[in-house]
């Protein structure tokens, strides 16, 4: 339990710095003064100017924060009238600028997510292929009876039907699954390749295996392990990572759509920072790539996340800056009372849901 909670506070950390970073590093190349950068969350700890920046550690060790001048002050009579300071300020970046700024963070999160998927590309990942494998064979089993063995490939299976015979070409385990169950109790041909000779067999699969053997007796598989090239694995990556953005995007307008229409959601769909730990252990028991793999979709959420229009987010921050450039600019003491709120919703959205992951958890 601690292990996986340590684990958890590093990757989130991580994620969120990364993030933080990336707007440090914007403004800093587009020449806003950054007024403070931070690893955790105040109350601070220890911090150094260096520069005009004030580096500082803080106890809440989540993540980071990064505090622009200009960034939510309206400007003074003095900023507007000086031409030394002027361009320090965020408010007075043009709005390409300002928006570059704004969307750093999750562009860096996605790039993230882009060198975690191209490390693990690097070193080997499990893909589906058309080759169905037996990986176990249970004792006593039809299979075991039989002959078939660990490895063997499974090529056909030939089945007698009403209008004779047919040969079921098993390219992935659905298929034998399916035709061995809708033939249970019958007898089947099983054709399978070992050491580059072709085998038959003759089974009768159960009707009623034991729980969890099946019918047949046997643990099947279609993944390999394809390593691929260091030149190619980023591209790969950002296809990758492109369909899976693609896809959270596609089920968080579901989400959305039936919580404005009033349909049901489980209460699995939504997890909070106890559900995200609690899966983060899950991850753990596969091993460092698995842990690997889920850092970088969490960094892909993140990214999605932050870039939607809502206040207090950088998407948020980023539609007044269009609402600006159609020409309906709000005050900035409006626009920092609407982000206000933004952040108060959201923080007693993720309190509920952090009360619902620990329901959920203590339920089982």
């Amino acid at each position: 339990m601690l292990l996986t909670a340590i684990t958890f506070f590093i990757i989130l950390s991580v994620l969120v710095f990364v993030h933080e970073f990336g707007h440090y590093l914007m403004a800093r190349i587009i020449g806003v003064r950054v007024e403070e950068f931070g690893f955790g969350l105040p109350p601070r700890i220890f911090g150094k100017k260096i520069k005009g920046t004030i580096y500082s550690i803080n106890w809440l060790p989540i993540g980071g924060f990064v505090r622009l001048a200009g960034e939510d002050d309206e400007p003074t009579i003095h900023d507007q009238r000086s031409t030394t300071n002027k361009s320090q300020y965020f408010w007075a970046r043009s709005k390409k600028e300002r928006a570059a700024i704004l969307l750093a963070g999750v562009t860096m999160n996605f790039f993230l997510a882009v060198c975690i998927t191209s490390f693990l590309l690097i070193r080997g990942v499990m893909e589906p292929t058309k080759i169905v494998r037996v990986e176990t064979i249970t004792a006593g089993s039809p299979a075991e009876a039989v002959g078939i063995k660990v490895s063997d490939t499974v090529k056909t299976i030939t089945v007698m039907e009403s209008t004779g015979k047919k040969s079921v070409v098993i390219e992935d385990p659905d298929t034998l699954i399916t035709t061995v169950k809708s033939h249970a109790g019958e007898m089947v041909e099983i054709i399978v390749t070992r050491d580059g000779k072709e085998l038959r067999f003759t089974a009768i699969p159960r009707k009623d295996p034991p729980k969890g053997e099946g019918a047949l007796g046997i643990a099947i598989s279609n993944l390999e392990k394809h390593v691929y090239p260091w030149h190619q694995a980023p591209f790969y990556a950002v296809k990758i990572n492109v369909i899976r953005m693609w896809q959270m995007f596609s089920s968080m307008a579901n989400l959305l759509y039936r919580l404005v229409t009033g349909r049901k959601i489980q209460s699995g769909e939504v997890s909070g920072p106890v559900g995200i730990a609690q899966v983060t252990g899950q991850a753990m028991k596969f091993g460092i790539d698995a842990v690997l793999e889920f850092a970088s979709i969490l960094s892909l959420n993140l990214a999605l996340l932050n870039v939607l229009p809502f206040p207090a987010l950088d998407g948020g921050r980023l539609a007044f800056v269009i609402f600006e450039k159609m020409g309906k600019k709000a005050r900035p003491e409006i626009e920092r009372t609407i982000h206000q709120i933004g952040m108060m919703f959201l923080l007693g959205l993720l309190a509920l849901i952090t009360v619902n992951d620990i329901l959920h958890l203590v339920r089982g």
